[in-house]
C-alpha cells in the first residue's frame, strides 16, 4: 500500500481475533461468466467482468445460481459458524498492484478499481516484494459503523466492510470467494476512523491446520508480521 495513504494512520495493536464490535450485519445486464468458485455452503459463484481492466469503467460482478448477486449482502459471513470459518471476497490478488474494492454505493456492489485524482489507482512495490504481499479482500455482511465508537481505538468505524488479508501461499483470483481462518487483527486509526485489518489464512493452505493464532504466523512465516506492518504503515 502507498505510504502516503497511511501517513495519518496509527497502529493500535495486534490482537487475538474476535468479531469486532463495530461490525454490523447488513442484511441485469447479460455478461459472460469467467470462472467459478464455491462458498462453504456449496453454492457456486461465477465472476463476470465488464469494461477494460485498469479503466474507470471496469467492474467485476459476482453471479450466483439465480443471477447477479451482491457479494456484500448475499454471500454468508460464515462458511462454517461452528468452526469460525469465514467467507472472504477476494478483491486484490497477491502480487498485483491495482487497488480494487467493492463499490458499496453501486447496485450489486461490484468490485472496481479505486480512483485517485481522477485516475485508476495503483500501489507501489515495497522491495523486494511486488504489489500486495497477500490476497486482500473483505468479509461479506460486515460493516464498520461510523456511528459506533470502537472501545479498542476510541474512534468510529470507517463505513466500509471489514478488510481481511489471506497470507496463504496461493495467488487467488479477483472475485473469488474463499474460506479463511482468522488468526489476528491489526487495529488502525485512519484520519480519525477505525480500520480493522484481519490476518487470516485460506483453510485449504497446506499450513492452515498448523495456524491457529497470531503467534503461529511468526512461527511458520518468520518476519512476515514485520513486513505486514511495513506495508500498512
Amino acid at each position: 500500500m502507498e505510504r502516503e495513504e497511511y501517513r495519518n494512520m496509527a497502529l493500535i495493536d495486534l490482537l487475538p481475533f474476535r468479531a469486532p464490535g463495530s461490525a454490523r450485519a447488513i442484511g441485469t445486464e447479460q455478461i459472460s461468466p469467467k470462472r467459478q468458485m464455491s462458498s462453504g455452503d456449496g453454492v457456486k459463484y461465477d465472476t463476470v467482468e465488464r469494461g477494460s481492466l485498469y479503466s474507470l469503467d471496469y467492474r467485476v460482478f459476482i453471479r450466483g445460481p439465480n443471477g447477479i448477486i451482491s457479494p456484500w449482502h448475499d454471500i454468508p459471513l460464515y462458511a462454517d459458524a461452528s468452526k469460525k470459518i469465514y467467507n472472504m471476497i477476494v478483491e486484490i490478488p497477491r502480487w498485483t498492484n491495482a487497488k480494487m474494492e467493492m463499490s458499496t454505493k453501486e447496485p450489486m456492489t461490484p468490485i472496481k478499481q479505486d480512483v485517485k485524482k481522477g485516475l485508476p489507482r495503483f500501489v507501489h512495490n515495497i522491495f523486494p516484494h511486488k504489489g500486495y504481499i497477500w490476497n486482500y479482500g473483505a468479509l461479506p455482511q460486515t460493516w464498520e459503523d461510523p456511528n459506533h465508537v470502537v472501545p479498542e481505538t476510541n474512534a468510529i468505524g470507517d463505513n466500509d466492510p471489514i478488510d481481511v488479508v489471506d497470507i496463504g501461499s496461493k495467488v487467488q483470483k479477483r472475485g473469488a470467494v474463499i474460506q479463511v481462518k482468522v488468526l489476528g487483527v491489526v487495529a488502525l486509526i485512519d484520519e480519525g476512523e477505525t480500520d480493522w485489518k484481519l490476518i487470516s489464512i485460506d483453510v485449504t493452505d497446506p499450513l492452515a491446520d498448523q495456524m491457529n493464532n497470531i503467534g503461529d504466523v511468526e512461527k511458520h512465516f518468520p518476519g512476515l508480521l514485520k513486513v505486514i506492518f511495513h506495508a500498512i504503515l
